[in-house]
């Protein structure tokens, strides 16, 4: 549905391209899974979809929190949102320096809330002026008798609303802080997940160009793990891809494309349709694998001053004498 009336929200990703990173990305049940999309949660969805509630997915959102629209459409109960975190792509450096911190956190809800608050006495001023001259307004205009005047001027005073109103806003402000906490809560369990460095795969779908995304995500997935790149376009992965192969400790790089074709099947008149879609997006696919610079380092020290010792050890080549010729 996406794909068929608004492209543009999911990244113009085709529904085959989807099942290509669901397969390449050995999505399964019990898998410890990385994601960072802005495809609207489709991909998310997905991936919760096909892993049944089991394991753990962590989503990196951008900005002020993740966007999960077309999550919500899948309809999952609530045992497969207990295994959903949530980080901001804006700590993973900090988490990867080793300088993250729950203050870090704890910062920002206290800020948020305070700004609600003045926002909301704002709001009130305002509405509360409004309501004034709209009640001063129909007094003046109006013709009915001067009791029903008086009465609605009563029912329509915001002095009369005031302590209901206050109530209210009270109870809002209590439960947006419990749910920052809340928050603020997963948010730490999740940065104690990532900073294991021992997931099992890396799913990436953003509108965002996919190489810083990738160098810097690549180091809290495990060993031998695949993970899967999409980009609307092929110039961005083809640099990433030359990136990686300069970074070394991935295997198996493949930059693809699927290719999809709608075909109507009818008696004497099957045939390909005429209208069919250009692209569905390309992939960027490959396995992690240890790296240790040190000991690579120290092994081909050795080798070369194994080399270096051949080297010098070897007599050096006799020169082959002509015989003398009398003339």
């Amino acid at each position: 549905m996406y794909y068929a009336r608004e492209p543009g929200k999911i990244n113009h990703m085709r529904y085959d391209t989807l099942a290509q990173m669901l397969t390449l990305g050995n999505i399964r049940a019990g898998n410890k899974m990385i994601v960072m999309e802005t495809c609207a949660g489709l991909v998310l969805g997905a991936m919760m979809e096909r892993m049944g509630g089991f394991g753990s997915i962590i989503q990196l959102y951008p900005g002020g929190g993740p966007v999960r629209a077309a999550t919500a459409c899948f309809g999952f109960p609530k045992s497969f949102l207990s295994g959903l975190y949530d980080f901001p792509l804006n700590k993973v450096d900090s988490l990867l320096n080793g300088t993250f911190s729950a203050e870090m956190l704890s910062s920002e809800p206290k800020d948020s809330a305070s700004i609600e608050e003045s926002n909301g006495t704002v709001e009130e001023k305002q509405t509360s002026e409004q309501e004034n001259e709209d009640n001063m307004a129909e007094a003046s205009e109006s013709n009915y008798p001067k009791e029903q005047e008086t009465m609605e001027i009563v029912s329509q005073d915001p002095k009369y609303k005031e302590p209901k109103e206050r109530g209210s806003k009270k109870d809002y402000i209590q439960e947006k802080q419990r749910r920052q906490e809340e928050q603020r809560k997963r948010h730490l369990e999740a940065a104690a997940l990532l900073s294991e460095r021992n997931a099992d795969g890396l799913i990436i779908a953003s509108r965002f160009h996919p190489t810083p995304l990738l160098l810097s995500l690549l180091d809290f997935v495990a060993p031998s793990r695949p993970f899967v790149v999409y980009c609307q376009y092929k110039e961005p992965l083809l640099e990433c891809y030359t990136k990686l192969r300069e970074r070394g400790g991935v295997i198996n790089l493949r930059v693809s494309e699927t290719w999809l074709r709608n075909y109507q099947v009818l008696p004497d008149r099957s045939h390909p349709k005429l209208l069919m879609s250009g692209g569905g997006g390309y992939l960027l696919s490959g396995f992690t694998v240890a790296m240790d610079n040190l000991k690579a380092d120290a092994s081909l020290k050795s080798n070369s001053s194994t080399l270096e010792l051949h080297k010098t050890e070897e007599p050096a080549a006799k020169k082959r004498k002509c015989p003398e010729s009398d003339f």
